[in-house]
């Protein structure tokens, strides 16, 4: 309870990660699933007000609202369910690596430059 190490929680920094992304995972198919939910309520709500309440009766306006919204679904689903299995988190580390290995080639392509051009034998010499 009072202990002086706050910092260790018990979980190693892997299960944490793991954690992390199932609860992210689970935060987006919950979106997801509201996002269903508040679809099919507004769709039935849209036809009540074109067809019984008459705003609009014109011309069925609904059905391009409706058939939008569920464009807009739809590219939520695919964000959900198909993105995320291609630029998901493994894909988002393998990205990680290369551009901190990439990194690590210039400063050392930097640092070999700088010692060709520079050497520390000609600067020691040059203090003396």
């Amino acid at each position: 309870m009072f202990s002086k190490n706050k910092n260790e929680s018990g979980i190693a920094p892997e299960h944490h990660e793991q954690l992390e992304y199932a609860q992210r995972r689970i935060r987006q198919k919950k979106r997801l699933f509201v996002h269903f939910v508040i679809f099919l309520t507004g769709s039935l709500f849209i036809i009540l007000a074109n067809t019984v309440l008459k705003y609009g009766a014109e011309y069925d306006w609904y059905i391009g609202a409706i058939t939008f919204w569920a464009f807009l679904f739809v590219l939520h689903f695919i964000n959900v369910f198909i993105t995320q299995q291609f630029m998901g988190q493994h894909w988002e580390r393998r990205q990680r690596e290369k551009l901190v290995k990439k990194q690590k080639e210039k400063i050392a392509a930097i640092q070999k430059e700088i010692e060709t051009d520079f050497p520390l034998s000609n600067i020691n010499k040059k203090k003396d």
